[in-house]
């Protein structure tokens, strides 16, 4: 039976993500890059491990898509991760011109939309796959640190 390729597909690869992260300790968000149905990057919050406040997942797949399509621009590519975006990623999103932008949970502290930063304006925008879930685990984590 073949693969149903859908948000919520491509979401729950973008959790397995998280999941790596949750289990190096690192805020659990993942992210995917994908085009044609094909995952051709894919990465989790690295920011503890490399000691560098700029490894969010989303600026790692966007690097991984960058050299695996050998070049700056992912036209062709949707991004699927786990938490809105933070003003930086959304800025190298903007720069990348990535044409969709699919998140799980919104990030009402520290997301795009509330800190002023802005997507390409020819990017789609789809929020909420899977938010529960994504949700979830990004509280579980913050849970068990207080």
């Amino acid at each position: 039976m073949e693969a149903v390729f859908t948000d919520e597909y491509f979401m729950r690869r973008a959790l397995a993500e998280a999941q790596d992260a949750f289990d190096k300790g690192e805020i659990p968000v993942g992210a995917i890059v994908v085009v044609n149905n094909r995952i051709i990057a894919k990465s989790h919050n690295l920011t503890e491990l490399l000691t560098d406040v700029t490894a969010h997942a989303e600026m790692q797949a966007i690097t991984a898509a960058a050299n695996f399509l050998g070049g700056k621009y992912l036209t062709d590519c949707t991004l699927y991760v786990t938490l809105e975006p933070c003003q930086m990623c959304a800025g190298a999103l903007y720069w990348s011109q990535i044409p969709k932008v699919v998140y799980g949970a919104a990030d009402t502290h520290r997301g795009y939309r509330v800190m002023g930063g802005r997507l390409h304006p020819k990017t789609q925008v789809v929020s909420g796959v899977l938010e529960r879930e994504c949700g979830a685990l990004v509280k579980q984590f913050f849970k068990q640190r207080r």
